[in-house]
């Protein structure tokens, strides 16, 4: 028998592969995807990411191109840019190659990969309540049952699994999409990530190796998503601090939409189930840490899975949720504030005013935003 399924080969659950493949334990990873494969991303992983895939030694993201720091506008012509400290630096790089690298890793750490793998749901015992494996539909056939000791659900903001548990679900509000494409020949990219705060959207900006340019708006105004490709080609040239850089920049890949973005989820799990990464709740990408809590919460689900492989408890999910909200809790009330601010036009303006008077606490924020003390 399996020790540990895991479905979902993203970045907590092939980081989950690695730590219990690594101690012994007997892994398979289940995808619906053929990698390598693209994924709408801000493409970015900050410093604390970094930490992450550092200290436990995978050598994933390392070609990505260095991210030095972030440069955050506002209304009213706020400008302000900050550097990560002590030479610290992020990395950016298209998410096809960072999951890539990272499955790659998650094979020759011993853990088995199945792709073109649908989860169709869990299977709960009767006696125990506990999910005793998965419900799977391979490529051109029938259904079939894995029987594993644990299971892991990291696959991701609309998890099949936490959905049809009952442990997620997406909030009434705030309720935003984002819509992302590859743009070539942009002038002004530096070695920096960009956030674009106006008042109803944000857009993010990432350079990439090869002249790429990674560009994502997210709105709350659902009307605007009609619009297509023009929604982003709109969106930056009718900004001033964008509009000449993107003059004769061309898009060079359908826009992808996603949402809505936010994710609720208030466990960690349930017995015989944990959750990692997106499964386990999405916030908006506005402060470029998602790749971090999916890495770190990949770890922490491998830990507390191998605890319950050398004990036999199942209802490890509690201590799980424990552990993640001493953690993740300040993150996650920072980044509920930021998005609070960002949904407030009222807000955003006053936010602007401020910050001409002092950059020193949006300098703080990016900082902060950027996990420095986790890498």
């Amino acid at each position: 028998m399996i020790d540990v399924a895991i479905a979902g080969a993203g970045p907590a659950g092939c980081v989950a592969a690695i730590v219990l493949a690594r101690a012994g334990a007997r892994v398979l990873i289940v995808d619906r995807a053929t990698f390598p494969r693209d994924k709408l991303c801000g493409d970015t992983l900050n410093p604390g990411a970094l930490g992450v895939l550092r200290r436990l030694n995978i050598g994933a993201a390392e070609d990505g191109l260095p991210i030095r720091g972030m440069l955050v506008t506002g209304p009213g012509g706020v400008r302000v840019e900050a550097h990560y400290p002590a030479g610290l630096t992020g990395r950016a790089l298209l998410r096809r190659n960072l999951d890539g690298q990272l499955l790659q890793a998650a094979s020759d750490a011993g853990a088995t990969i199945h792709q073109q793998a649908v989860v169709q749901g869990a299977f709960v015992s009767d006696s125990r309540g506990a999910v005793s494996g998965l419900q799977l539909r391979y490529a051109g056939s029938a259904s079939s049952r894995l029987d594993a000791r644990l299971v892991i659900a990291a696959d991701g903001r609309e998890s099949r699994l936490a959905r049809s548990l009952g442990l997620a679900a997406h909030p009434r509000r705030p309720r935003r999409w984002a819509v992302g494409a590859y743009f070539t020949d942009v002038k002004g990219m530096g070695p920096r990530g960009e956030m674009h705060v106006r008042p109803g959207q944000y857009i993010g900006v990432s350079p990439l190796r090869g002249g790429l340019t990674n560009v994502c708006i997210v709105t709350a105004d659902r009307a605007r998503l009609r619009s297509g490709p023009r929604l982003l080609t709109d969106a930056v040239r009718a900004e001033p601090e964008l509009a000449d850089r993107f003059c004769t920049a061309r898009m060079e890949t359908d826009p992808v939409t996603l949402g809505p973005l936010a994710v609720e989820c208030g466990v960690a799990g349930m017995p015989g189930l944990l959750l990692a990464g997106d499964a386990g709740g999405f916030i908006d990408p506005m402060t470029g840490d998602g790749l971090r809590f999916a890495l770190r919460g990949g770890e922490l689900a491998a830990q507390y899975a191998l605890r319950a492989l050398e004990t036999g408890d199942l209802s490890v999910h509690e201590e799980l949720a424990a552990v993640r909200r001493r953690e993740f809790s300040a993150k996650w009330r920072f980044n509920r504030a930021l998005r609070g601010l960002a949904g407030s036009a009222d807000a955003v303006r006053l936010a602007g005013l401020a910050t001409r008077m002092s950059s020193w606490p949006l300098s703080r924020i990016i900082r902060y935003a950027g996990d420095v003390t986790a890498a």
